[in-house]
């Protein structure tokens, strides 16, 4: 008969424990005050000794992303699906038909192309620095 009350007399121990020191002056703050500060703001004062104030400085801006997460590196996970077909055939373009390769078939018929396009491309270079050019008559005005 004893021992249950022993038993329970030593599990209510440390709830006795506990509220005679709620009463020391080591007792955690009433109120927590969490404070972002951004630019030349200053951190504010505690309202009274029962208030702790927690100042932390996030960035520059509250409306700017961080630099941090502002750098992303290019990479497959942020290219499109349509790019990613792109440039699957600009890869197997080199074995296709009118790929200027030795490699595949027809090779060969892609460097008549080539050849043409880049024949195209210096005619109308020229013809736009003969038309950037002054002429003999503009120079006398």
């Amino acid at each position: 008969m004893i021992r249950p009350f022993l038993i329970a007399l030593l599990a209510a121990s440390p709830v006795l424990a506990q509220e005679g020191e709620s009463a020391d002056s080591s007792a955690p703050p009433q109120r927590v005050r969490s404070v972002l500060l951004y630019g030349e703001e200053a951190c504010p004062k505690p309202d009274g000794p029962d208030e702790v104030v927690i100042c932390a400085r996030p960035g520059d801006s509250p409306f700017r992303i961080p630099k941090a997460l502002r750098k992303t590196e290019p990479g497959p996970e942020g290219t499109s699906w349509v790019r990613r077909a792109e440039l699957v055939d600009e890869v197997n373009r080199a074995t296709l038909p009118g790929s200027c390769s030795p490699i595949g078939s027809y090779g060969q018929s892609g460097c008549t192309i080539r050849m043409l396009q880049q024949w195209k491309a210096e005619m109308k270079a020229k013809k736009d620095e003969e038309a950037a050019m002054p002429r003999g008559s503009e120079l006398d005005d």
